[in-house]
């Protein structure tokens, strides 16, 4: 597998991340596009299968695992998998583009170290835990339970931002947006 960049964007929930992947996919000067993970989770909100994860049956995703098929795969929380298929990366690459992910933060330590030369991995980091926190319940899509496991793994996130190679601060979204901009279009020109 070699073609295009890959560039990776990890972080907390709530932290930013899926924002900043969104408008960097808008600009057209970058040439990215979107890998699409697998999840066993169920889709929330108004997630579509195909457009936001491939959403799939755990014994669908052991076949995957069993098959070597993915780049990457873990259990990310309790029963909910998540896994980014060989087969969409060279989709990407197959169109000439170069591949963006929006994805927890062990699954884009791996593909960096999968990787090296190919990879940009950003982490995006929070202005605190409290703003974490007060983001996700502000989505309004998950339980109070669900909204404390993701802020308990938050902290153990946030510990490895040093493991990546620049972190972008999200203190103001548009800020962010733009560091996130300036870092990519770099990196690609290489």
């Amino acid at each position: 597998m070699t073609n295009g960049k890959l560039l990776v964007f990890s972080a907390p929930s709530g932290s930013g991340k899926t924002t900043i992947v969104r408008h960097l996919l808008a600009q057209p000067d970058l040439n990215l596009e979107f890998s699409i993970s697998c999840t066993t989770r169920e889709p929330r909100g108004e997630e579509v299968h195909g457009k936001d994860y491939y959403f799939i049956s755990w014994d669908e995703f052991k076949k995957h695992i069993k098959a070597e098929d993915f780049v990457e795969w873990e259990e990310v929380y309790t029963d909910n998998f998540y896994g980014t298929l060989k087969a969409e990366v060279e989709r990407i690459w197959a169109l000439g583009k170069h591949v963006i992910f929006d994805i927890d933060v062990a699954g884009g330590l791996r593909i960096k170290s999968k990787f090296p030369n190919e990879t940009l991995a950003v982490f995006v980091k929070p202005p605190s835990v409290d703003e974490l926190k007060r983001r996700l319940k502000q989505r309004s899509t998950e339980s109070e339970d669900k909204i404390n496991m993701r802020i308990a793994k938050a902290s153990v996130e946030l510990a490895t931002a040093p493991q990546f190679d620049t972190i972008i601060k999200n203190y103001d979204l548009d800020v962010a947006k733009e560091d996130a901009y300036k870092l990519v279009k770099d990196f690609i020109s290489k």
